[in-house]
């Protein structure tokens, strides 16, 4: 696999998030921003395991991601996270990232990885990001994929 478009993969289906009207829409990097305008989503660290498979077959990527809110509001920044790591719905990061994994017989996305999952949310609390304070948490990614390209 190659990393670096698989992150932009994963922030290009991230996207695909709606959020409720009269919030800005969801910005999104496949690495991490100097700077981010709220609310963000942004691909961070990863741990790769190689040769899960025989022959350099397949290799396990697990990503770590962080969706950062503003905090205008305490209470309403929550609430927007929330929805964000609801596990479905309009305003659901594992919703709308679930769906890059392609159709029945198709590779994840767009033929880059074999498969993934989006498998929990982690780290529900105030970040601090170049110099700014956000509500936000970590979403984990599994992407698994092939081993020699």
């Amino acid at each position: 696999m190659q990393i670096s478009a698989v992150r932009e993969a994963i922030a290009a289906a991230a996207r695909a998030v709606v959020l409720p009207d009269g919030l800005p829409k969801l910005t999104c990097s496949g690495y991490v921003p100097d700077a981010v305008t709220a609310p963000h989503f942004f691909v961070a660290e990863y741990e790769q395991d190689f040769d899960k498979a025989m022959g350099r077959g397949l290799d396990e990527l697990s990503f770590t991601t962080r969706v950062l809110v503003g905090r205008g509001d305490d209470r309403s920044a929550q609430q927007l996270l929330d929805a964000m790591l609801s596990g479905s719905g309009p305003a659901s990061l594992k919703e709308v990232i679930e769906i890059a994994r392609g159709g029945p017989g198709e590779y994840a996305l767009g033929g880059l990885a074999h498969d993934l999952h989006v498998v929990r949310v982690q780290g529900y609390r105030w970040y601090e990001h170049a110099g700014a304070t956000y509500v936000g948490a970590e979403l984990t990614i599994k992407v698994i994929g092939e081993g020699n390209t």
